[in-house]
C-alpha cells in the first residue's frame, strides 16, 4: 500500500480551493507541470481521480471533496499541534479572546475576571464582526469568540456552543426623566422617547413583540446596535434604554442611572463559541463553566 504524502495533499489542497491548475501553481512558486505531476502521483496513490476539467475550472469529484474534508481536517490539527506546543514551553500562556464589537464590555470583563491580574496569563482580545471573529476561530488564530448571536450549525458546522449566561433586559433611564411620578410600564413606553437596539437584533424583535402585546406605540428617539453606544445615549438623557442591566452596572450602582421597569419575556443571551480541538486551551476550561 502507498504511503500518503502530506506534500502532496497540500498541494491538492490549493488547486481545489482556487480551481485552477495555472492559479494555484502560481500561488505555490511551483511550474503548471510539475503541480499536475504531483496531483496525478496523489491520485494514483489514493486511486480515484480527484478532479474533472468542466470549462476552464477544475471541479472536485466525489472522491477529491472527500480529500479535501479529511485534508482540512489534517492541517488544522496540525496547526493546532504547533499552536498548542510553541507555548508549552514559556512561562506565559496566552488566551486570544474574539468578541463581538457591539457586545457589553461589562460582560467580556466578567468573563475574563478570573484570569485578570495573573502573571502566567497573557490576554489578547481582538473586537469584529460575528464572520471576521468565527473565521479567526476555525483557522485556529482564536481560542473562543464572545457573542450574543447564534451562529448557524450546519450539519458539517465545527461550532461547539457554551451558553454562559442570560440577562434580563429593562428599560433604564436618568433619575431626572423617572422622578417625577409612578407610572406603569405602557404608561412608560407611550409617553418617553426611546432608545432601543437596531432593528435587526433579537433584543430588538422582543422589544417590538412586547409593545404590541401592550398595545402601546411608543417614540423611537435613537437606535444602535452597540451596546457601549446604547450606555452613552441613556446617560445622556437621549430617552429611557431598553438594554440589559450589566450594560449599564456601573451607572445603576453611581445612581446616575436608574432600573424603571424590568421587561418580562425579554433577555439577552450570552454565547462563547469554541470548535472542537485535540489540543484545547487549558485556560478555557474554568471560564466555559459559569
Amino acid at each position: 500500500m502507498s504511503v500518503l504524502n502530506l506534500h502532496h495533499l497540500r498541494l491538492f489542497r490549493a488547486v481545489a480551493l482556487e480551481g485552477k491548475l495555472s492559479e494555484a501553481a502560481r500561488q505555490l512558486n511551483l511550474s503548471q507541470s510539475a503541480l499536475s505531476t504531483q496531483i496525478r502521483t496523489l491520485e494514483a496513490t489514493l486511486g480515484h481521480d480527484l478532479f474533472e476539467r468542466q470549462g476552464r475550472r477544475l471541479v472536485l469529484t466525489e472522491a477529491g471533496q472527500i480529500a479535501l474534508d479529511h485534508a482540512e481536517a489534517i492541517f488544522r490539527t496540525a496547526e493546532d499541534l504547533s499552536a498548542t506546543l510553541r507555548e508549552t514551553g514559556g512561562r506565559r500562556r496566552a488566551l486570544r479572546v474574539g468578541a463581538l464589537a457591539t457586545l457589553s464590555r461589562n460582560f467580556q470583563m466578567a468573563f475574563l475576571a478570573p484570569l485578570v491580574g495573573r502573571t502566567d496569563v497573557e490576554l489578547q482580545v481582538r473586537s469584529g464582526s460575528q464572520t471576521e471573529l468565527l473565521t479567526a476561530l476555525e483557522a485556529l488564530s482564536l481560542d473562543v469568540v464572545l457573542t450574543n448571536l447564534s451562529p448557524t450549525r450546519e450539519p458539517t458546522s465545527q461550532w461547539l456552543l457554551h451558553r454562559l449566561d442570560e440577562q434580563p433586559v429593562s428599560l433604564v433611564g436618568t433619575p431626572a426623566r423617572l422622578s417625577s411620578r409612578t407610572r406603569s410600564l405602557p404608561a412608560l413606553l407611550a409617553e418617553e422617547p426611546l432608545v432601543l437596539p437596531s432593528r435587526d437584533t433579537a433584543l430588538r424583535a422582543g422589544f417590538d413583540a412586547l409593545a404590541s402585546r401592550l398595545g402601546v406605540a411608543f417614540t423611537i428617539a435613537a437606535e444602535a446596535d452597540d451596546m457601549a453606544m446604547l450606555r452613552l445615549m441613556a446617560r445622556e438623557d437621549l430617552g429611557l434604554a431598553v438594554l440589559p442591566p450589566i450594560v449599564v452596572r456601573d451607572e445603576l450602582a453611581q445612581g446616575t442611572l436608574v432600573e424603571a421597569a424590568q421587561l418580562q419575556g425579554i433577555s439577552e443571551t450570552f454565547i462563547a463559541v469554541t470548535v472542537a480541538r485535540r489540543f484545547p486551551n487549558p485556560l478555557l476550561g474554568g471560564l466555559l463553566v459559569q
